[in-house]
């Protein structure tokens, strides 16, 4: 609190007063809340000074989305609502991109944004920045508040945590102008404002009847398949997922971000039969996955032509018959769900078909032989496959340190060579397939765990949030950046056969990205072949120094929108 002695004329007694400033801090402070990612500047600059003073770490960015980035990715691995500062009005906006990424990619985030005052904001008067935020955030999160009275501050906060971690999780955007910070009231008084938010997130049961429909459905499966989405990673119920997954004895499918919830080693893991069990499976059940364009909507050839039916575990029942029927839906929190279908399942549930597990095992098997050769070469310049089997051994050595992913071929290719051993350790791009999220995923898990990053990139991905790699420098984190350069977006071939400006999807030739972070004091380091990088990314990986190697990939390597090619349309005329 802050402690202020002020006289009134009229008694002559003394008060301890507080202010709007110290109320959000003790707020935040009271509810766990110990770490804020933001940008200082008007109306927030001493908020973010007077946090970092009262305890709280402050981390500052050079760029709002990247700050709201971090928050996303910290809600996602502590389950607490990871907080975003920004400034007023073009700030704020900047910061709505990882406000939008959160609610989409369901991890819970506060974006907090200071703003102009209302009664000019609504005259629509001028105001410095003026701007209707909480208007222009309601469409774009699952919830929005705005404060107006610092007696209220506790409330308003308090809701928004509720709504950040409660159901399914999402963005919540909280609107604070910049008269409220300096509003006084008596500090007894403050302090009892302030709510400590009980049970943010209570379990959500699943009903008993569905539990047995979803496991009446699952024993009659010929072909069963068990696909696991973020959703499960995100529940942090990792042994009970484990054991109904190999009591079930069925081949399991892990989105990307629920890699490492099993080891992708492990023997009933079809991710390397990806195209087979979602073909010719009969019976899939979903645990904390959708049915969105990851998964070509549950429809189409993607799906083949056997029928299929779907049992969902979510916690939203909006969700079910989201694009096509589910047959037995189960509602709740996945580790309850997940317990409920083990305590149902008994001491005896049947084995898994074994000519089913077999034929997945016999795919799997040939799939990884087949592309092994691929992952051993050591070609100067480098191909994807080479460089990414370099990388794949050094997580395989080190399965605690964090990869964040990101790029078009550099992620596609890499979300299948690189197998994760541990969960939450793969971190990507999402539902949404935004850019830009690298940097401040990097730093996120870095400071929430404290374990080493490796951040692989592509070269267009990097450029969205390059510029934070002075942050990572600034607090000295152990994040080596990896940068797949190939001189341009999907290929650095492309020609522009109309004039003499470079092709729109081409950058400049032989750039040196590692000279960037030798100017704020980290490691530089161009490497060439395979080899060269792995013995690069082990040394920065040891050091745990920032680190940031540049990997020359192959103009021609790549293709176009890496393996999403389809979804950028193609022109039907010819050119004149």
């Amino acid at each position: 609190m802050l402690n202020t002695a002020q006289k009134t004329e009229a008694s002559g007694t003394e008060h301890e007063l507080t202010d709007g400033f110290h109320l959000v801090i003790d707020a935040l402070k009271l509810n766990g809340i110990d770490t804020v990612y933001g940008v200082p500047g008007i109306p927030i600059t001493d908020l973010g000074r007077m946090a970092q003073a009262a305890g709280i770490r402050v981390l500052s960015f050079r760029h709002e989305q990247n700050a709201g980035y971090a928050a996303s990715i910290a809600g996602f691995l502590t389950k607490k609502p990871g907080v975003c500062l920004t400034v007023s009005a073009p700030g704020f906006l900047n910061g709505l991109t990882a406000l939008a990424h959160a609610t989409t990619n369901c991890f819970p985030m506060i974006l907090i944004s200071g703003s102009s005052e209302r009664e000019i904001v609504d005259l629509q008067q001028g105001d410095y920045e003026e701007m209707d935020q909480l208007a222009i955030a309601k469409p774009l999160c699952k919830a929005a508040y705005r404060v107006l009275h610092a007696q209220d501050i506790g409330i308003g906060l308090a809701r928004a945590i509720r709504a950040a971690v409660s159901g399914r999780p999402g963005g919540v955007y909280l609107d604070l102008p910049a008269k409220l910070f300096a509003q006084v009231m008596n500090a007894d008084a403050g302090a009892k404002s302030l709510v400590k938010v009980i049970d943010a997130a209570p379990a959500q049961l699943p009903a008993p009847a569905a539990v047995k429909r979803a496991l009446d459905v699952l024993k009659s499966a010929k072909r069963p398949l068990i696909i696991l989405g973020k959703g499960a990673a995100y529940a942090q119920a990792d042994d009970a997922i484990r054991t109904l997954v190999e009591k079930s004895g069925i081949p399991f499918l892990p989105m990307s971000m629920a890699k490492g919830l099993l080891p992708d080693t492990h023997p009933q893991c079809a991710g390397a039969a990806r195209s087979t069990v979602l073909k010719d499976s009969d019976v899939v059940m979903l645990i904390g996955a959708r049915l969105n364009w990851l998964l070509s909507h549950g429809k189409g050839k993607t799906w083949g032509d056997q029928p299929k039916k779907f049992i969902q575990v979510d916690i939203e029942p909006k969700e079910m018959d989201s694009n096509v029927e589910i047959a037995a839906p189960l509602v709740g929190d996945v580790g309850s769900c997940v317990t409920a279908l083990l305590e149902a399942m008994g001491g005896n549930w049947p084995a898994a078909p074994a000519d089913w597990v077999n034929a997945v095992k016999t795919k799997r098997e040939e799939n990884v032989a087949k592309m092994a050769p691929r992952l051993m070469n050591n070609k100067s310049p480098m191909d994807y496959h080479g460089a990414l089997g370099a990388l794949r051994t050094i997580i395989k050595e080190r399965p605690d340190a964090f990869l964040v992913n990101e790029g078009a071929n550099t992620l596609d290719l890499a979300r299948g060579v690189i197998d994760m051993y541990q969960p939450r350790k793969r971190l990507d791009v999402g539902t949404w397939g935004v850019m830009g999220i690298g940097m401040g995923y990097a730093i996120a898990a870095a400071v929430e765990t404290g374990k080493p990053v490796l951040a692989v990139e592509g070269d267009s991905a990097f450029g969205f949030s390059g510029m934070e790699i002075e942050t990572i420098c600034r607090y000295n984190l152990p994040v080596c950046v990896v940068i797949f350069n190939n001189d341009g977006i999907y290929r650095g071939t492309d020609i522009n056969s109309a004039g003499h400006d470079p092709a729109t999807t081409v950058f400049v030739k032989g750039a040196r990205y590692d000279k960037m972070i030798e100017a704020f004091g980290g490691i530089g380091i161009n490497a060439t072949t395979p080899d060269e990088l792995k013995r690069a990314v082990n040394a920065a990986m040891d050091s745990g120094k920032p680190t940031l190697i540049n990997a020359v990939i192959d103009p021609a390597a790549g293709s176009e929108s890496g393996r999403i090619g389809n979804l950028n349309p193609q022109s039907v005329l010819k050119k004149k």
